[in-house]
C-alpha cells in the first residue's frame, strides 16, 4: 500500500528452472491508480551485465509510492536471473543463453502475416478501443500458442515470451539496457518521434517498422502494421497510441544510484507527458537533443588485431580525420609501426565502444551517430 490512492502489489513470476529443478523467480511490482488510464510496462536487465536499470526501477518505486497515477504501472527488475548469474571471473557473460547461444533480447514473438490477416476483420465503423481490445486478445493467444509448441523452445525464447505476456496489454513499454562503455541513448519508433522530447536523453535513434527480435520491436511492430493495414484496406486512419522504447542508460557492469535517479526522473517526465501521473510536476529538462535514423547509426569494425586505447569518449562530437583510438601492435614494437592512430571516417558521435583493450580483427570498436540532426 502506498501513501496515496495508488495501490502497490508485489508478486513473483517463474521465468526458468535450474538443473536442480528449482524455480527462478523475478519480482513483479504493480502500481494501480485510483483513476482509469493507460498501462505501462518497464523491465530491466534482460542482458545480465546491464544492471543500471535495476537502480532506475528502485528510484521509480520510491517516487511512485508518493505519486497518484492513472491506470497501471508494471515494473520487473532483473528480469533475467539466469543471465545475471553467468559469471566468468570478474565479468558477467549474460548477453547470450549459455546453452543455445541465443541473444537474450532476440526471442520475442511477432507474426506480420497474422497481424495483416487480423486487420482484415476490422470494419469501417468499429471503435478503436474495441479494435485494441480484440487485437490484444489475439496477440496474447498467439504468444500462448507459441509457448505451447509441442517441440519446445530454447531457454531465451521461453523467458522472452513469459515477459512478453506481461507486456502485451501495455500502452507504453520501456526496456532498460546498457551498452559496454556507453553514454545515454534511446531507440524510438519513427511514428513516435515526438516522444523523444519527453525523455531527458540527449541522443535518439529513430527506427523503422522492422522486427529483429527485441521487445520494443515486438511491441510496436504489430500495432504499426495494424494501423498501416487498416489504412490500406479501408482508407481509415486509426491511432492505437502504443509506444515502445529501448533505453540505453550508460555502461554495463556498474550501477550508480545518483545517475539512476536522473533516469527515473526522465521516465517519470515521459509518463507525465502521456497523462499517466496525476498532479505531477515532472517535466522534460532543457537540453540539446540530437537524432539519427537507424541507417545512419554506424558500427565501426576493426580491420586489425591489437591493443587499443579509446581516445574518443561516448557522447563526444568528433570531426572527420580526428583520432578515435590508438593501436599498439605487439609484433612491431621495435619500429615505427608499433603504434598507429585510427581516425574518424566522417563527422560522428560515438555512443559506445568495446569494453576491452584487447581487440581481435572484426571487433565492433565503436557504434556512432553519423548524419545526425538537432531535434
Amino acid at each position: 500500500m502506498s501513501a496515496n490512492n495508488t495501490q502497490l502489489k508485489k508478486e513473483y513470476l517463474v521465468v526458468a528452472q535450474n538443473a536442480s529443478g528449482r524455480n527462478l523467480n523475478v519480482p513483479v511490482y504493480t502500481f494501480s491508480g485510483s483513476k482509469p488510464g493507460p498501462t505501462v510496462y518497464i523491465q530491466s536487465s534482460i542482458h545480465g551485465a546491464e544492471v543500471q536499470g535495476n537502480v532506475v526501477i528502485y528510484h521509480l518505486i520510491k517516487e511512485l509510492k508518493n505519486t497518484d497515477i492513472r491506470g497501471k504501472i508494471i515494473l520487473v527488475p532483473n528480469c533475467n536471473p539466469v543471465g545475471t548469474n553467468i559469471k566468468s571471473g570478474e565479468y558477467t557473460l549474460g548477453r547470450f543463453d549459455p546453452v543455445n547461444g541465443t541473444n537474450w533480447n532476440r526471442g520475442y514473438f511477432y507474426d506480420q502475416a497474422a497481424v495483416e490477416q487480423f486487420a482484415k476483420t476490422v470494419t469501417p465503423e468499429e471503435p478503436v478501443d474495441v479494435i485494441k481490445h480484440r487485437f490484444r486478445a489475439h496477440l496474447l493467444a498467439s504468444i500462448g500458442k507459441k509457448l505451447a509448441e509441442p517441440w519446445g523452445l530454447g531457454l531465451a525464447q521461453q523467458l522472452n515470451l513469459k515477459l512478453q505476456q506481461l507486456a502485451v496489454n501495455a500502452d507504453f513499454v520501456l526496456d532498460l539496457h546498457n551498452g559496454p562503455v556507453s553514454t545515454r541513448h534511446i531507440y524510438i519508433p519513427e511514428y513516435a518521434k515526438d516522444s523523444a522530447l519527453l525523455f531527458n536523453i540527449p541522443h535518439n535513434i529513430f527506427i523503422p517498422n522492422v522486427f529483429a527480435g527485441a521487445l520494443d520491436e515486438a511491441t510496436f511492430c504489430p500495432w504499426w502494421t495494424l494501423q498501416d493495414s487498416v489504412r490500406q484496406n479501408l482508407g481509415r486512419n486509426i491511432q492505437c497510441n502504443v509506444e515502445a522504447f529501448t533505453l540505453e542508460m550508460g555502461s554495463q557492469e556498474v550501477i550508480n544510484f545518483g545517475e539512476g535517479s536522473v533516469d527515473a526522473h526522465s521516465i517519470l517526465s515521459y509518463l507525465n507527458g502521456k497523462g499517466v501521473l496525476v498532479n505531477s510536476d515532472f517535466t522534460p529538462a532543457e537540453m540539446t537533443r540530437l537524432g539519427v535514423y537507424l541507417q545512419d547509426y554506424k558500427t565501426l569494425y576493426s580491420d586489425f588485431g591489437g591493443m587499443v586505447e579509446y581516445i574518443a569518449k561516448p557522447g563526444q562530437k568528433v570531426q572527420k580525420g580526428e583520432p578515435l583510438a590508438q593501436i599498439l601492435d605487439i609484433d612491431e614494437l621495435d619500429n615505427s609501426q608499433g603504434s598507429r592512430m585510427l581516425h574518424a571516417p566522417c563527422d560522428l558521435i560515438p555512443m559506445l565502444n568495446f569494453p576491452s583493450a584487447s581487440v581481435l580483427s572484426g571487433t565492433q570498436l565503436f557504434k556512432c551517430f553519423t548524419n545526425y540532426f538537432e531535434l
